[in-house]
């Protein structure tokens, strides 16, 4: 009788989600990590326009068309100063497609991967369907990465590490120097680095740097998306990136998995990334304004909390009940934990939600934090 693989058994709906599943209709959402912008006119108008011309109704190429992949590899020549070719770019459904390659790509059953502890819920999940095992590395105080720890975790098993920055379900933000060992790390050891940016444009505090500019070798693989950046969550176009031999070995999987990623989405993604950027800096402006919101209530109502530097999440440390006592009266929190065993002690919070909803939803965990403290 055909039953179920290994490799699913070892995973399990996300926590966020039973989270999600307990609270009311009418909760006060804090789980959710969307931007609550719409997506720019003009890649609308882009994805709209190729639909009623056609250009929409057949598989693009495998990598995604060559418009976007130029597009995209205008960007990070732009941002990142890195002369990246077009052909080395693979348009993928989301940002977590474009993890699932990179790892699907370079990990082999019982290989290990680093990953942050508390970090994002797809890394342990995605590195155990590959047949790997994923190594928890706590973060510093200020839940940052730590570039000692991730070196000090690797042993001959050990096939990749990912960083991610900024982060969630932290919002820490990298130093140029941390980013530089990360790169060094991954040249040194040879061992791949999975770079996670996809909220590369929400930086409050800090700058991004991506470990892709100062490697000397070919161990890093970059994913980036629209989805954060440009707030087409549901669009679900996001990319990956890195050197020609990698590239090839990633293509094959997202071949069979994907064949390309949705072409209407690829028309959009291309126009946003080659249209007016207003709306990144209103966005960035928006979320950094509801960041000191958030940090103003935590400081009224006496949860310690690392001030994010960036993305739309922040990780206060709260006491046992915490996260159940927001639920019960209707505001959705996540519980540390479900980020990994380092989060335990903590929740997480996401401030892409309107302002008086935020400041609502602080009333309330005021009165939470009351009655379990």
């Amino acid at each position: 009788m055909t039953t179920f693989s290994d490799r699913v058994e070892r995973i399990s709906i996300s926590g966020i989600r039973e989270v999600f599943e307990a609270a009311g209709d009418d909760a006060i959402n804090l789980g959710l990590g969307q931007p609550d912008f719409p997506t720019p006119d003009h890649a609308r108008r882009a994805a709209v326009n190729a639909i009623e011309s056609g250009k929409a109704d057949a598989y693009t190429e495998n990598k995604g068309t060559l418009g976007l992949r130029e597009a995209i590899a205008e960007k990070h020549r732009a941002d990142q100063g890195i002369d990246l070719d077009p052909g080395n770019v693979i348009a993928t459904a989301g940002g977590s497609e474009a993890l699932h390659v990179a790892l699907e790509a370079h990990v082999d059953a019982g290989d290990e991967v680093l990953i942050p502890d508390p970090g994002f819920v797809s890394y342990d999940a995605l590195t155990k369907l590959t047949g790997g095992e994923s190594v928890p590395v706590p973060l510093r105080d200020d839940l940052t990465i730590d570039p000692a720890a991730i070196e000090a975790a690797i042993t001959e098993d050990t096939a990749a590490f990912v960083v991610n920055s900024p982060g969630n379900p932290t919002g820490a933000v990298s130093t140029e120097e941390d980013v530089r060992e990360f790169a060094r790390i991954a040249d040194e050891h040879d061992v791949l680095c999975v770079s996670d940016e996809v909220y590369e444009y929400t930086v409050f505090d800090g700058e991004h740097r991506s470990p892709i500019e100062f490697a000397e070798t070919d161990n890093v693989v970059v994913v980036n998306s629209a989805s954060k950046l440009f707030s087409m969550t549901g669009w679900r176009l996001g990319w990956v990136y890195g050197a020609a031999e990698r590239v090839e070995r990633m293509l094959r999987v997202h071949q069979y998995a994907q064949a390309c990623a949705s072409a209407p989405a690829q028309y959009a993604a291309e126009a946003a990334l080659r249209g007016d950027r207003d709306v990144v800096d209103e966005m960035t402006a928006s979320f950094e304004r509801r960041r000191d919101i958030l940090l103003d209530g935590f400081d009224d109502i006496g949860i310690d909390c690392p001030t994010p530097q960036g993305a739309f999440y922040a990780m206060p440390r709260v006491p046992d009940g915490f996260v159940d006592e927001c639920i019960d009266r209707g505001v959705v929190v996540v519980p540390g934990e479900a980020f990994g065993e380092n989060g335990a002690g903590h929740a997480r919070i996401s401030y892409a939600t309107d302002e008086d909803e935020l400041r609502e939803a602080l009333d309330v965990m005021a009165e939470a934090y009351e009655a379990v403290r």
